[in-house]
Parts: C-alpha cells; structure tokens; sequence
C-alpha cells in the first residue's frame, strides 16, 4: 500500500516537473519570438525615422535657399520690384515657410516616434512663450484682417517645459484658429494659473466643427474641413508636445460657433 502510495507521489511529481519543463520551454520560445519581433520592430521604427531624416533633409534644403532668395528679392537688393512682381514673390514666401515648418513636423514626429528625441526642460514662463508667439502672428493675423488679443496673469510660475517645443505648439494652434478664423475675425488667447499647474486657452471665432469633423481632428493629414488648406499634421505634433510635457489638449467646439482648445501643463512637483 505504501508502496502504491510512494510510486503515486513520484509519478506526480516526475509529471509536474515535465509539465513545468514544457511550460518554461515554451515561455522561453516565446520569449524569444517576442524579443526578436521587438528587435524588428525597433529597426523598423529606426529606418522610418531616418528616412523621414534624410527626405526633411533633402527638402529643406532647397527651400531654404529658395526663401532666402526670395528674401533678398523683396529686399529690393537686385532692383525695385513692380506690385504684381511682389505680390507673387510674397505668396512663394509663404509656401516655402509653410512646407519648411511641415518638414521640420514630420522629423519631430519621427524622432519621438523612434524614442530618439527628449524635451530639453528647464523653468519656463509660459507666459512669456505666448507673448513671443502671437508677436511674430501679428502679421499673419493682420493680413487677413483679424484681430489678436492676449490676457495673462501679472504674475507666472515657472514651470518645467522646453521652450522651443512649446513655442511650436503655440505656433501650431495659432496658425490653425488664424486659418479656421474669417477675414475681421478674432482670436483670443488667455494663460492662466490653475491648481494643476498652467492653462492656456486659444479661442476662435470661426466656423467651429461638427462631432465627425471633431473626431477626425488629431489625425494625421486630415484637417477640420475637408477643403481647406492645410494636412492637419500640426494638431497631431501639438497633441505629442503637450503629452511629452505630462500635459493634455481638450477642444471645445460647436458648428458656426467657434472653437476653443485649452491646454493644460503640470506645475512643479
């Protein structure tokens, strides 16, 4: 009986060590495959980003040197220019600013897509970063007629952000109510300081959108209108930016009623 018994337990115990065997041999190989498809993916990601490096690289360059002739040209310094010679030369001015920003978009995009870029931080006065954007808008704004007004709080906390990167995000959401806001229109920006930390809210008076048009809004290459200017890859690197600080992007928005997109970013901890 105890024999019985005794052969019982070994032959249980012989079987769960197989079983556990079988079990750690097949973690193992998956394991493996799991690792190798993440090594594919890494290189995939990397070649993705370094393509969209080199293609950035290949079309900057070019428009660089094409802006800057067309700089030089509106200048005066090759010779005067007629009205209509000006007026061609300042929309080549604007295409090329505009496809040179959308360049410098999609190698931020790769960068932090392939985990190859980090938010340079350092004590940041938001309100500062704002003031600076909407000055150098001005003249956007003003081309078409519209208005620009900002209100800010007298005194700021700095708190720990990368000033480029939200310079480029102001820049983006400006540059989208100027586009969304009609000729005499008006946009209003205000900061202020809120117990998680920063708000800053950009409001429009445009046409607003509606819930498709809003759900569409933060995907790449579509924008809030399906014929309007514009590859709407600028709210998706915004969304990105604001995230990559611990923040969030909200949007409120009604059809014919304007829209307004807050953004939220962490104080000090």
């Amino acid at each position: 009986m105890l024999t019985d018994i005794w052969w019982a337990t070994v032959t249980t115990l012989v079987g769960a060590l197989a079983g556990a065997s079988v079990c750690a041999l097949v973690l193992h190989r998956r394991g493996g495959r799991l690792r190798a498809e993440l090594a594919t993916l890494e290189l995939t990601v990397q070649r993705r980003a370094d393509q969209v490096n080199a293609l950035s690289h290949e079309l900057r360059t070019p428009l660089s040197m094409i802006k800057g002739a067309v700089d030089l040209l509106r200048e005066g310094s090759p010779g005067p220019l007629t009205p209509a010679q000006e007026k061609f030369l300042r929309l080549v001015d604007n295409q090329s600013t505009q496809v040179i920003g959308l360049c410098e978009s999609l190698l931020l995009q790769a960068k932090i897509e392939a985990g190859l870029f980090t938010p340079r931080l350092e004590k940041t006065d938001v309100a500062v970063v704002v003031r600076d954007v909407i000055a150098g808008m001005r003249s956007l704004c003003e081309q078409h007629g519209q208005r620009i007004t900002l209100d800010t709080p007298q005194v700021m906390p700095r708190i720990l952000a990368d000033p480029m990167l939200l310079t480029q995000a102001m820049t983006n959401l400006l540059s989208n109510a100027s586009r969304f806001t009609t000729t005499g229109g008006s946009i209003h920006v205000r900061v202020m300081v809120v117990d998680s930390g920063v708000a800053v809210y950009v409001t429009d008076d445009g046409a607003g959108m509606t819930r498709a048009e809003r759900e569409r809004l933060f995907q790449r290459f579509a924008t809030g209108r399906p014929l309007v200017d514009g590859t709407g890859l600028g709210l998706v690197i915004t969304k990105i930016i604001i995230e990559l600080h611990g923040g969030e992007i909200l949007v409120h928005t009604a059809s014919a009623r304007g829209t307004t997109f807050l953004l939220t970013l962490p104080g000090q901890p």
